[in-house]
């Protein structure tokens, strides 16, 4: 029998989903395409695996049993933990992503136990951190008045990217203070913006939004240097100039401001399902993560403040 290091071609329906999700981890999440490729051959390396054994079933169709089997494979062959480990997260990755985008129902992963693994919790902006990013745009330029904007109803709404960016001018209410998104599985939601973001955005509309370059489009919201929406890449060149000089690190991406939205919250007491519904996911299975996160930053400041810590 072959090894799943002899790496067969994914079928063309799997290629596709392989591909968006690559997409998705460099223009939201910001990873490095050392990475991405390492994420790409860990989910061939399980595909040929599944088509080695005739389990044939594409990506959508495992199960969790195929996915322990796969791991138990693994540690079989003598490979390292960390090894192991990254096979486990890029699955994990993959599968919460379907889960997100609303292609599958089962989410295989979230029943997964007794599989040891290093958890890395999202890289999450403090408050602070935030404050300095979007204190960066200059609003003297109209183009980052334009970029402030943005920035700012991220924060205060916690949309993807691809939401923000492909946002119309329809989608916001200034006297209700509310923005009308269609999010995955073209499902809608109303998101509060807030105070800071709506007063944001009624000066963008009023004295920016009408000489941006690009405006002759006025359905557009955020329109780019030669009209229509601007692409999720654009915009993620643009958090990085920011990031960049702001002094942060390189790898700040627009995806890191919904992660900071959500735990933020949570930080401040807000319940599980709220976000939920805020972040417009449709599982609360895919929020959790955010406990986590919120609960290791309490638990970081009960070390350095209480006195018996």
């Amino acid at each position: 029998m072959k090894h799943t290091e002899d790496i067969i071609p994914l079928s063309e329906q799997d290629l596709v989903l392989t591909k968006k999700f690559q997409h998705y981890l460099l223009l939201e999440r910001g990873l490095s395409k050392n990475t991405l490729l390492s994420y790409e051959r860990d989910l061939r390396q399980f595909m040929s695996w599944l088509v080695y054994r005739d389990i044939g079933v594409s990506l959508k169709d495992v199960t969790t049993e195929h996915i322990k089997a796969f791991v138990k494979y693994r540690h079989e062959q003598k490979k390292n933990s960390r090894s192991v480990a990254r096979s486990v997260s890029a699955l994990k990755g993959f599968y919460y992503w379907m889960m997100d985008e609303g292609l599958i129902s089962v989410n295989p992963v979230s029943l997964l136990s007794g599989i040891k693994q290093e958890k890395k919790l999202p890289g999450v902006l403090s408050e602070d951190s935030v404050d300095t990013l979007l204190a960066q745009p200059d609003t003297d330029d109209p183009v980052e008045s334009r970029d402030l904007c943005m920035l700012e109803l991220l924060y205060a709404t916690g949309l993807r990217v691809t939401e923000l960016v492909s946002l119309r001018a329809g989608q916001v209410s200034l006297q209700q203070g509310v923005v009308r998104v269609t999010g995955k599985g073209q499902k809608e939601r109303l998101v509060p913006m807030g105070e800071i973001a709506r007063d944001q955005m009624a000066f963008y509309l009023n004295n920016v939004r009408p000489y941006l370059p690009g405006s002759e489009e006025p359905d557009v919201l955020f329109p780019s240097r030669k009209g229509g929406f601007m692409t999720r890449q654009a915009f993620w060149y643009r958090v990085k100039k920011y990031a960049l000089s702001a002094g942060m690190a390189k790898d700040i991406s627009p995806h890191q401001l919904r992660h900071a939205f959500a735990t933020h919250l949570l930080n401040h007491g807000a319940d599980l399902r709220s976000v939920q519904l805020l972040l417009g996911h449709s599982s609360v299975s895919t929020t959790q993560i955010y406990t986590h996160v919120a609960n290791y930053r309490l638990k970081q400041l009960y070390q350095q403040h209480h006195p018996r810590a």
